[in-house]
């Protein structure tokens, strides 16, 4: 009798849950969507949140606040996100220093694999490794050959040591076996600032940042970090095509919210922003400016996280990078 009534109630609780998840499907979401920006407001994190977002706010009926919270190499804006009530309403964007971070730092004011999950990738771009005009390199072969005849004389421009744009240059110069001095910067803007005024040797930053400033001839490309080359720039060569087979360390981002969130949310949000990147109109922005749409639903995002955290712990551990 013990065991019947075991079942029974197995059963009940079963339906119960089920039944829990499908009213809050319907109703979800009941308010705004607060998505937390790490980044300052009208950099790539700004135009990618809010391209898509146009397209959310129509399929939800509800509205889309980005709130900007730049600084501490994203981990304010991600200490945020974890500290929020996990109701499912708060999304984080997230790109490569969110993997980077837990590799350079042994104390974090979150856990980034406990504590948050996979809503959807959104897209990559390449970046592009760029010199000053007065820098006498025109190829990365020519600038790994100065690099062997002045160690550590040539320095480089990143956005900090947990940086998309530190592991791509570190997976370069230890593909070549060289080495450059980092020379790390708060934002895109004064990094452009300095790498303009040549007051840092070599750059790697965003190709859509570095574009207008190529095509005046104010610094010269020498390659994009993507294995193909990018349709907005075709002219500039790949890192793999300079020799180093098999390169590719891009810009990648994308949204993740609490994992404590109701799965159902992060399954309904991560739907609606791979529909947005459908979108022909949203696709063309994109592109136009050098993101390619690149979605992945919330399982392959967690899966593709989880292989960048594999893969920028062995870049930290090869560069002796620690930040504490």
């Amino acid at each position: 009798m013990d065991h019947i009534r075991w079942k029974w109630l197995v059963y009940a609780l079963a339906i119960s849950a089920w039944m829990t998840g499908s009213a809050f499907a319907q109703t979800f979401p009941s308010k705004p969507i607060r998505w937390i920006v790490p980044f300052p407001a009208g950099g790539t994190g700004d135009l990618l949140v809010r391209t898509v977002s146009g397209p959310m706010t129509k399929s939800l009926q509800q509205s889309i606040v980005p709130d900007f919270r730049p600084g501490g190499a994203m981990i304010i804006g991600t200490e945020l996100a974890f500290r929020s009530p996990p109701d499912g309403h708060t999304l984080l964007f997230v790109s490569n220093g969110f993997t980077m971070n837990p590799a350079v730092r042994s104390k974090l004011p979150y856990d980034t694999v406990k504590d948050f999950s996979g809503v959807a990738r959104m897209a990559t771009s390449p970046f592009v490794m760029v010199a000053h005009p007065s820098v006498p390199v025109k190829s990365l072969q020519e600038l790994t050959g100065l690099a062997r005849a002045r160690p550590g004389d040539v320095n480089y421009a990143t956005l900090g040591p947990s940086s998309g744009q530190n592991v791509a240059m570190l997976t370069l110069t230890q593909a070549a076996k060289v080495r450059l001095v980092e020379v790390p910067f708060q934002g895109i803007a004064p990094l452009m600032m300095a790498a303009v005024g040549g007051h840092v040797a070599i750059s790697v930053t965003n190709l859509p940042d570095a574009m207008p400033y190529i095509d005046a001839g104010r610094l010269r490309p020498l390659a994009v970090t993507s294995p193909q080359r990018s349709p907005a720039a075709p002219k500039i060569p790949t890192v793999a095509e300079s020799g180093f087979t098999g390169y590719d360390v891009q810009l990648w981002m994308g949204a993740v919210m609490a994992r404590a969130a109701p799965r159902e949310a992060s399954t309904r949000l991560g739907s609606e922003i791979v529909r947005a990147l459908e979108q022909r109109d949203v696709h063309g922005a994109l592109a136009k400016v050098g993101f390619n749409p690149a979605p992945l639903d919330p399982e392959k995002f967690d899966a593709f996280i989880q292989t960048e955290l594999v893969r920028n712990a062995r870049v930290a551990r090869e560069a002796n990078i620690r930040i504490d």
